[in-house]
């Protein structure tokens, strides 16, 4: 038995034992080790524990685990590598390790009570699992691989280090080749593999619709919609009775007009102006009135409230709601009768607010605009409805200026998009900007979302407000805003940490200024946006930070988010005079709503990940210029230049020394030439794989000679 072995064994005793008392010929018989020699040595290595404070020696040549381990409840963590961790209840926790022999066979999310062992001097803590209290969703998506007699599920993520076997009964007819989604039943104690069952066969591997509902399942969210409420969607009618009309403030006789991106069906705002008597600007924000259509506690609300938003993947949209609702009857389409709920606006040349309302309207779009047609409208002078567009730019450059003037920050980053043939194959990589005509739609929509915030928010000195749903945003953490501003240091850049929020927000703007054009450039706004924290729903309004505003609401999008149909539902209450209504309650949603919105961007940007591999995978070989996007203890990650794809550089690639992880600057440094590769250096890289099923490129440096 070797040294080490020993020492597993003699750990995991007393750990199992934490309350007995053991000489070393009690242990060397538990652990196996006969000989004298051995004997000798578990002497040894008990000593050596004590020595770390791992044992205690109770009497001469007597030793007891250094305090009995605490039990603790938490989440259990699994990774591929067998490095599993223990993520204990509470906010301010560490994860604790927990090798694969003290597992369990728990899985990932399952919720588990662990004994955390004595902790040794110099390592880090590690626990056992006790029990699975609770059993996580255990679904998992990979290729089936059949043979004569079963089957096994080789998974596409990397939370379990062992495929899944799958008896023939259980493989619903999948194929050798397709992918799946299964269900784990059990992970018998002695058993290698988990056994489970297919639930759905998403179709054949490499296929794009079926790589893509694979993301969705990945993440939990759905990729089908249940027929059921289909069919509830298909039975509301689209007639608007003269009574509901009545009831509104009618805006069919003002211009009005939507403006959308050109592959848009579901337009949920359109834009009003007409100049009154009194010489001000009468700007009306009319929203989708959703919730209209569809009723508090309905077989399609119920749908939506568990969606909590539509997902837009690479190539197509997952509506929160069914096409019927989000494609017709909540679209603001031109030349039809629509139902909105709407903030009024009187404002003066001058971009000054004067005074709004929030009303129930029935409106007529006039006239649809692509981002691109509104964006000619500003930059010519001329072309449909020239003056209202010209007018409404004009104030939202006013209001935008004073947005900044008050600190807001300004993140103005482009997007990745993939130019795709019929068959959803990434042709070509462009990126889109914000331009003139989506800043126009984005102001107008930012202040209706504040008005009606501040509506229900802002209540007279000692009167408390009434429960609302709010998007807030916190200040930056310090420590992540101090570790920003070392690393933006070394680029010659400086950042005040100190001042009010507003001084703080200003030097960020100012920064981001500073790096337009640069080629550290979209590094540096990468880890700017790192640092911040993520805005939430939430009903305790603590202001919303990179706005600059006290009040925040989602309003404007009730056809994609959840959260706006809660704000009008509550509107709609409260202007008629209804009580407030439970914070447990709503806080509750807000959290799931928020929740779903970051499994959302997640599977997002795994379809962007795979799109980027997709692409590549037909450049294997050729040769790029990039940026170190990131610098870790297992390698370089580079972004090319030109199309802002990311994939890595092994270190066991840098061939030329070894290199070691310097994680206070960023970078690799060689043990021998002193090279350092540092976070936003240049380089030049050659793509040498590309793995689908891992969404993973690999780099390597060219030869010095083609370099």
């Amino acid at each position: 038995m070797k040294k080490q072995e020993m020492v597993n064994r003699i750990i995991t005793l007393f750990n199992k034992n934490s309350k007995e008392t053991l000489n070393y010929k009690q242990v060397s018989a538990e652990i196996g080790a006969t000989s004298q020699v051995n004997k000798l040595l578990v002497a040894e290595i008990l000593n050596q524990l004590a020595a770390d404070d791992f044992l205690t020696e109770t009497n001469r040549g007597k030793y007891k685990l250094n305090g009995i381990g605490l039990v603790a409840t938490g989440i259990f963590q699994r990774k591929s590598n067998g490095k599993n961790w223990f993520v204990p209840d509470g906010t301010e926790t560490t994860p604790i390790f927990v090798a694969e022999r003290n597992s369990a066979h728990a899985m990932n999310g399952d919720r588990v009570q662990v004994q955390l062992f004595a902790k040794r001097k110099g390592r880090d803590p590690e626990a056992e699992v006790l029990e699975i209290l609770e059993r996580g969703q255990h679904v998992f998506i990979g290729t089936i691989e059949t043979s004569s007699h079963f089957a096994f599920l080789v998974t596409d993520n990397k939370l379990l280090a062992n495929d899944i076997f799958i008896p023939k009964d259980k493989l619903k007819g999948a194929k050798s080749g397709q992918k799946v989604v299964v269900r784990v039943l059990e992970w018998p104690d002695k058993a290698k593999n988990p056994i489970g069952e297919v639930i759905d066969i998403l179709g054949d591997a490499g296929a794009n619709t079926t790589e893509m509902h694979a993301i969705l399942a990945e993440y939990g969210l759905p990729y089908k919609y249940p027929e059921s409420v289909e069919k509830a969607a298909e039975k509301i009618s689209e007639e608007i009775p003269q009574e509901e009309i009545d009831r509104r403030e009618d805006f069919r006789g003002t211009v009005t007009f939507t403006i959308d991106p050109k592959d848009a069906k579901d337009f949920d705002d359109a834009l009003s102006i007409r100049k009154k008597k009194n010489g001000l600007w009468e700007i009306g924000v009319h929203i989708a009135d959703v919730t209209h259509y569809v009723q508090a506690g309905s077989l399609i609300d119920r749908e939506a409230g568990q969606r909590a938003t539509s997902v837009y993947l690479v190539d197509r949209t997952i509506p929160m709601l069914p096409e019927r609702l989000s494609n017709q009857l909540c679209s603001l389409r031109p030349d039809e009768d629509k139902l909105c709920f709407s903030v009024i606006f009187e404002m003066s040349d001058g971009g000054e607010v004067k005074n709004s309302r929030i009303v129930r309207t029935v409106i007529r779009s006039i006239r649809r605009f692509t981002y691109e047609e509104a964006q000619t409208v500003i930059e010519t002078g001329s072309g449909d409805l020239k003056e209202e567009i010209l007018t409404l730019d004009r104030l939202a450059k006013t209001l935008r200026k004073k947005r900044f003037v008050h600190g807001a920050i300004n993140f103005d980053r482009y997007e990745v998009k993939f130019e795709l043939d019929e068959q959803g194959k990434p042709m070509g990589v462009y990126f889109k900007e914000s331009k003139d005509a989506n800043k126009l739609v984005e102001e107008f929509m930012l202040l209706a979302n504040k008005a009606t915030a501040e509506f229900i928010g802002k209540t007279p000195k000692g009167k408390p407000a009434k429960t609302f749903v709010y998007r807030i945003h916190d200040l930056p953490d310090p420590e992540k805003l101090d570790n920003f501003v070392t690393f933006i240091n070394r680029f010659g850049y400086k950042l005040k940490t100190n001042g009010t929020k507003t001084d703080v927000s200003k030097g960020i703007n100012q920064l981001l200024d500073d790096v337009q054009g640069k080629r550290e450039q979209n590094l540096i706004e990468t880890i700017a946006v790192r640092s911040m924290a993520k805005a939430v729903y939430s009903t305790h309004n603590i202001g919303h930070y990179g706005l600059a505003f006290e009040y925040y609401t989602h309003f404007t999008s009730p056809i994609r988010r959840y959260p706006d149909m809660m704000v009008h539902r509550l509107l709609e209450k409260y202007l008629s005079g209804g009580r407030s209504v439970s914070s447990a309650k709503y806080e509750d949603i807000c959290k799931h709503c928020s929740d779903m919105e970051q499994t959302a961007a997640g599977a997002e940007r795994a379809s962007t990940k795979y799109k980027q591999v997709e692409f590549m995978s037909e450049r294997l070989g050729m040769v790029f210029d990039g940026v170190i996007s990131g610098v870790t203890e297992w390698g370089l990650y580079v972004e090319i230049n030109e199309n802002k794809c990311e994939g890595m550089v092994p270190i066991r690639d840098l061939g030329d020394d070894y290199y070691e992880f310097d994680d206070k600057n960023y970078c690799l440094i060689g043990r021998r030439n002193k090279r350092q590769y540092r976070l936003g250096d240049p380089i030049t890289i050659k793509v040498v794989r590309a793995n689908l099923e891992r969404k993973q490129l690999d780099f390597a440096l060219p030869d010095e000679g083609k370099r």
